[in-house]
């Protein structure tokens, strides 16, 4: 059993009460585990790829095969993979699938990432 944050060191440089402040607004197991599985969901280049190319504009599944230049099998299974996560929502007209980005803090969470990257 691993010991207690307070017995690795001998100071506590933020003093005892605000460790415990610090222990009530710690996140939630079943929150801190949503947030990894998204982030795992943003971990892969395809699925990335189509997070990119949904930026702007809804498309259907063509399209994105058509951009993306892979199989259809494989564009919807990632699709399908990114909506279970809530990251993408789809629309149904007749036989097409048309997808996009599912709110805005998808959109902010990529493009906050592209940002951090480019930057020196």
């Amino acid at each position: 059993m691993p010991k207690p944050v307070q017995d690795l060191c001998e100071d506590t440089c933020n003093g005892t009460s605000n460790i415990d402040l610090l222990k009530e607004q710690l996140i939630s197991e079943q929150t801190v585990t949503g947030v990894a599985e998204v982030f795992k969901a943003l971990g892969d280049p395809t699925r990335l790829k189509i997070i990119h190319t949904l930026l702007n504009k809804e498309l259907c599944v063509h399209d994105i095969v058509q951009v993306l230049e892979m199989g259809q099998s494989a564009i919807s299974h990632q699709l399908r993979y990114l909506r279970n996560f809530r990251i993408v929502k789809r629309r149904k007209v007749g036989k097409t699938v048309y997808y996009t980005l599912d709110d805005e803090h998808i959109e902010q969470i990529f493009l906050q990432m592209l940002q951090h990257i480019k930057h020196d």
